[in-house]
């Protein structure tokens, strides 16, 4: 052992390094033990998140090891700081995100991924939210932090200088100690491929599987992650024309127009009809779960009042969980991809299908109006550049000297968002309009009004409260627009973006996300109800069929309307980077590097393992490809 002390420094790190993972993942694992132990082969956790520790531990270790075994002493003394600065940089970053694990696991049912990293970006919006929403966690974070910091600089010099040592024997060793260094950072001499995060599934339960990685390294592989931004070819290749005529067999369509846009089609009235307008209110986070007329919670008593107005969608499902993903679907009718939401993406940020292209080429206003800044998840460029002439946010609000209800964390309030709306629309006179709608106030930190509401709990700023209140600011928006002349001649939808919080045991949670739609129309028949299952996707391409005007559309989604009688519903589900294709009671599931699995479901809450069907995999991989392909060649457009 004498003849390995100069290895003292990364024996350190190592031990303290494993010391935080392993703590961490022990109290993580009892703050949701009733859930993890659910799982039969849950101990295995703690040996894949060894596993996981060492990997990430020997590619930090692995600049430090050479220096310190190829270096003579007479250098190696000259960086001796930048050894100590170094291990104590990472364990601080071990530390850090291992502190932010349990409440983003609170929130998004995963350790922390892509989204974490999004965020950074916002820092107005999520310091906000860290204040009012996470401040014990916050002051818990950083007491530890600065106690941390405190000890690892008292102490460093003595932990994490190099040690003087034989160079011959350290010469000797070097090949060694590189080896286990290279086989630990691999995970495996055996495979092919190092091991990354797909090996750590080894239940249906996503939760309890990101419990056997560490935070650092989750974190770490979403931002090496961003590199391969659309590639989908971790999921299974597909021949490009193979995925296309896959794609299309679930599409309600029967003549495609020939070129280079594979999905393009004509979209006519269904009988002859005026133009009419279009709003959709898109909600933030409200999930079915939260809704009385689909067998939820009491809190949308303004919305069941709505329903006997229209048409209510009770069987319908969003494809993700961020807002970037409904604006997706509900602007643009885009097949979901893994990758990244189009919202997003560089290149389909000009140029990209959107209903305010459609509505705009037929001499529609476009416009997006919404309470808080238009910049966040880069919505303004995304929206100016395909087709909204007319983007009206927070700085909107500001100006206009009016004397308006809240400005919280994120922007003004719904019902400030209502009366700006319904001002916008009354000014437009007769010209008809396309406007996109979308709420803050049910965002944490469910920040609203007083005495709107007759508050459903205590304290006030709950999730409960905050879906009570929008769904008030939803019946003041009608209550206003019913007064005003557009009103008769305007098709309403109201619509979710995603649920609150995705969480479950099953690979995707498909109860999660169960989301509210509701079209208010002239031409539609009241208080009737769609009970077939279907996609957030299948909303624009339904509206757009109601809308009255003539267009090319590349939209793959179907016109619930008119469905050919038989046509089985279909809906395409994105949990992070797992992949869900559900056709009615059936459900594949395709995750990165993985076999595909197929599951009945036996309730939103209950799948059960079956066995593969490799064409219904291929559909569903089909989706996947069709989208990359749709996105990276530019063919997701009318002319």
């Amino acid at each position: 052992m004498k003849n390995l002390r100069y290895l003292k420094p990364i024996f350190s790190f190592f031990l303290i390094g494993l010391s935080i993972t392993t703590i961490s993942r022990i109290l993580l694992f009892f703050v949701f033990k009733e859930r993890v132990v659910e799982n039969p082969n849950y101990g295995q956790l703690f040996l894949i998140g060894l596993r996981f520790d060492l990997i990430l531990m020997c590619y930090i270790a692995f600049l430090p090891t050479v220096l310190i075994s190829l270096l003579p002493d007479s250098v190696l003394k000259h960086f001796k700081k930048f050894f100590n600065i170094y291990f104590i940089f990472f364990l601080f970053l071990f530390l850090l995100m291992e502190l932010s694990t349990l409440d983003f696991i609170n929130q998004y049912d995963t350790r922390p991924n892509r989204l974490f990293l999004d965020y950074l970006i916002y820092p107005k919006e999520v310091v906000g939210t860290l204040l009012k929403s996470y401040l014990p966690s916050l002051i818990i974070t950083t007491i530890l932090l600065g106690i941390a910091l405190f000890f690892a600089f008292k102490h460093g010099k003595k932990i994490f200088y190099p040690q003087e040592s034989n160079y011959k024997t350290k010469l000797l060793l070097f090949l060694v100690v590189a080896f286990f260094l290279f086989w630990g950072a691999r995970g495996s001499l055996t495979s092919k491929r190092p091991i990354n995060a797909s090996n750590a599934i080894f239940c249906s339960d996503q939760m309890t599987n990101s419990l056997g990685l560490n935070s650092l390294y989750t974190v770490a592989f979403a931002a090496y992650s961003m590199k391969n931004e659309g590639d989908v070819k971790k999921y299974g290749k597909m021949d490009e024309l193979e995925a296309y005529t896959r794609v299309k067999k679930y599409m309600d369509v029967t003549e495609f127009i020939p070129g280079e846009v594979p999905f393009l089609h004509l979209q006519k009235p269904d009988a002859p009809q005026p133009k009419y307008n279009v709003v959709i209110f898109l909600q933030e986070s409200l999930g079915a779960e939260y809704v009385g007329c689909l067998n939820g919670l009491p809190l949308t008593p303004e919305l069941d009042k709505l329903a006997k107005e229209g048409l209510l969608f009770t069987n319908l499902y969003c494809t993700g969980t961020r807002s970037v993903r409904g604006i997706e679907q509900v602007t643009a009718g885009f097949l979901p991809n893994p990758s990244e939401s189009i919202v997003k993406l560089g290149g389909s940020q000009q140029g990209f299908f959107t209903l305010a292209d459609a509505f705009g080429r037929q001499n529609y206003d476009t416009s997006f109006i919404y309470g808080g800044m238009a910049n966040f998840d880069n919505m303004a460029s995304f929206f100016n550049g395909n087709g909204f002439k007319n983007i009206i946010d927070e700085t909107d609000f500001d100006k206009d000297g009016k004397k308006y209800a809240m400005k919280g964390t994120w922007g003004y309030s719904d019902e400030d968002l209502a009366v700006k709306a319904n001002e916008y629309y009354k000014n437009l006179g007769n010209k008809p309009f396309f406007s996109l709608m979308f709420s803050t106030s049910n965002h944490e930190p469910f920040e609203f009004p007083d005495g709107r509401i007759q508050l459903y709990e205590q304290p006030k700023n709950t999730v409960h409260n905050a879906m009570k209140y929008a769904d008030f600011s939803i019946g003041k928006f009608f209550e206003l627009a019913k007064k005003e002349a557009y009103f008769k001649n305007t098709i309403f939808v109201v619509i979710a973006d995603h649920n609150t919080r995705t969480y479950g045991k099953n690979l995707v949670p498909v109860n999660k996300f169960h989301i509210p739609a509701l079209i208010i129309a002239p031409n539609v028949e009241k208080g009737i109800t769609y009970d077939n299952l279907a996609s957030q996707m299948d909303i624009p391409s339904t509206v757009l069929a109601l809308s009255g005007i003539t267009t090319k559309t590349p939209m793959p989604g179907r016109n619930l309307l008119k469905l050919l009688k038989g046509t089985k519903g279909r809906t395409i589900m994105l949990f992070h980077e797992t992949y869900a294709f559900r056709v009615e009671d059936d459900i594949v599931i395709l995750n990165p590097n993985a076999k595909p699995l197929q599951f009945k479901v036996k309730s939103d809450t209950e799948l059960i393992p079956v066995a593969l069907n490799e064409e219904f995999a291929k559909d569903a991989l089909a989706h996947i490809v069709a989208s990359s392909n749709l996105y990276k060649k530019r063919v997701y457009k009318i002319d």
